[in-house]
């Protein structure tokens, strides 16, 4: 029998309390939590939401700009009270929040600052379920959230008789997909979904010694692997500290954390970094930089490439990486746990050999969300360029066509008001991941996208995002996406790294963006790796031409989702005229 999620917090109360349960900042300096002050908070929260009139069953809405533990109490205060809570992402659209505010027919709201209050506040005549919008931030003219605070022991009396009433089947939350096309859809989990994964994930996770492990938490919390893992952290009592991208290096090094999570995007920038560093070195330095990164990309599990190899690399280790290591805040790093998009390989070998394991998986919002997941805890459960082998209780199997279908404890029960959309995706349990894949010798390898497969005018089928993936691998390339729907070839939008390309080439320092785009020595460089790279392609898959990009892809401009996914429709929209000239 699975638990409740709320059900992790009194465990750890009763089991291994925290001096330090959560560590965020509240106006600028850090606020600690003890897993008695959470509990406490959670419980007058949970009064304050019964004498509202809160009612099992209603819609709660959550959303934070930056990771913070207000948002975990109110989490748990809600779901103790038989409420469903709905985080929103806040960088999403007020279109968007609109529609998820409206379909989830949300009650009362919970936001943490006063741009996202305004948002709320711009679209709240068209939203008619919604009674009271708190704020965690002390604002004029709204209402606080502990305002809903409560000692009385009536309501007190209520929740503990809803809480004895709610099941580990019962639905706990609806999250609602970013979407790289149409509408969000809310995936309805329930606690069984998402404790499940908690407790078929913890093997696979490095060892974290109970009451004494730290992880620093900086992916929304909205999304769902790490609120999975928030609740992992609680059940085995680690210490979270709370914060945002923006502050993520310095917290990093403040905190050193054992392990925390982060997406792709997040390790080329390391990685990114980590070579204009050493680019910037001269004569010995330089040398003994490029000697340790070109060892740790060929690195291989289980001591592969021999004891000579282990010698250097252990080498480089002392000489190069420790120091890298403690640049970025990692002496003490048990592993980074990767996910959300698929993660070059080198970059999986150069961090794991560097000793910053990272540990890519697989997932989905509809499956709560690992599916798979690598680790080095056990041998030969590790392989670069794979997600791992599934997780314990989990089937899987692959449909004519090479989709992923999944079972499991921790499919989702369906999507919210869409039961048209829910049979399309399951069906007898099984779930359509909409990812095509192999596995081989036990470890699972995602292709590519079905829907993101396109066919050239030759009759052949491309996987861009393995061609991305390679592309990506030029220092030169930050972002890109690859096109060619129906065209004689596939050609590529390539977003320019622009402060590697400025460390690689001090001519172009006091270029703007757009000159250097343009720069032909830097469309020589780009030239010259995609001929290389293409070598590894069939003729039909290989990159015959590309536009350069002097601005990243962002969320604001609708070109990518809050979980750094392509939206590959608005950026075909917005660069159709580049493309066009491609083939003409």
């Amino acid at each position: 029998m699975y638990k409740r999620l709320f059900d992790f917090a009194y465990d750890q109360l009763e089991q291994l309390p925290l001096d330090v349960m959560f560590r965020s900042k509240c106006n600028g300096e850090w606020e600690t939590y003890s897993t008695r002050k959470f509990i406490d908070y959670v419980n007058q929260l949970s009064n304050g939401l019964v004498e509202y009139g809160i009612q099992p069953g209603q819609k709660i809405a959550l959303i934070t700009d930056s990771n913070r533990t207000e948002w975990n109490i109110c989490d748990h205060a809600a779901l103790q009270v038989g409420a469903i809570d709905v985080p929103i992402y806040p960088t999403m659209t007020e279109q968007d929040i609109q529609y998820i505010l409206n379909h989830s027919e949300a009650t009362i709201c919970f936001v943490s600052n006063l741009d996202l209050l305004n948002k709320i506040r711009n679209i709240r005549e068209n939203i008619p379920t919604l009674k009271e919008v708190f704020t965690y931030e002390n604002i004029e003219g709204a209402r606080h959230w502990k305002e809903l605070f409560s000692l009385n022991e009536d309501s007190a009396k209520v929740v503990q008789s809803r809480k004895e009433k709610i099941k580990t089947e019962d639905l706990a939350t609806i999250i609602y997909t970013s979407g790289t096309t149409g509408l969000p859809k809310g995936v309805m989990l329930s606690h069984t979904n998402i404790a499940s994964n908690v407790e078929n994930c913890i093997d696979r996770l490095p060892y974290l010694e109970k009451g004494k492990a730290r992880c620093v938490s900086f992916l929304p919390v909205c999304h769902i692997y790490e609120r999975m893992l928030h609740y992992l952290y609680i059940d085995n009592s680690v210490s979270i500290t709370l914060t945002g991208m923006d502050n993520i290096k310095d917290d990093l090094v403040a905190n050193q954390p054992h392990m925390f999570t982060a997406v792709p995007r997040l390790l080329e920038k390391f990685f990114d970094g980590i070579i204009a560093k050493g680019e910037s070195n001269s004569g010995i330095k330089k040398a003994l930089f490029h000697w340790a990164v070109n060892l740790a990309v060929q690195w291989e599990p289980e001591r592969a490439n021999g004891g000579w190899y282990e010698f250097k690399l252990k080498l480089a280790q002392k000489i190069v990486f420790s120091k890298v290591k403690a640049a970025l805040g990692l002496t003490e790093i048990g592993a980074i746990a990767c996910g959300s998009a698929a993660l070059q390989p080198r970059l999986a070998r150069f961090f794991t050999a560097a000793g910053i394991p990272v540990k890519e998986g697989y997932g989905l919002t509809e499956t709560s969300p690992v599916i798979s997941v690598n680790t080095l805890r056990r041998p030969n459960m590790y392989r670069p360029g794979t997600v791992g082998m599934i997780i314990p209780k989990t089937e899987l199997k692959f449909a004519e066509d090479g989709e992923i279908l999944v079972k499991g404890p921790q499919v989702m029960m369906g999507y919210y008001k869409n039961p048209e959309t829910t049979a399309e995706v399951l069906s007898d349990g099984w779930f359509s991941t909409g990812d095509i894949g192999i596995v081989k010798d036990g470890f699972l390898q995602i292709t590519d996208r079905k829907k993101e497969l396109f066919k050239t005018s030759g009759g052949k089928y491309v996987a861009p995002q393995v061609l991305e993936n390679a592309l990506k691998e030029s220092h030169f390339i930050e972002q890109c996406m690859v096109v060619g729907d129906g065209q004689k070839f596939p050609g590529a939008l390539i977003v320019v790294d622009i402060a590697f390309t400025k460390v690689h080439f001090p001519e172009f320092k006091n270029l703007s963006n757009d000159e250097i785009i343009q720069n032909e020595k830097l469309k020589k460089e780009i030239k010259s790796f995609i001929a290389e790279m293409n070598k590894g392609f069939g003729n039909w898959e290989q990159i015959k031409g590309f536009h350069l990009i002097g601005k990243p892809f962002t969320v604001e401009s609708g070109e990518i989702t809050p979980t750094l996914k392509l939206k590959r429709k608005k950026i075909l929209e917005n660069y159709a005229s580049a493309i066009e000239k491609l083939y003409h």
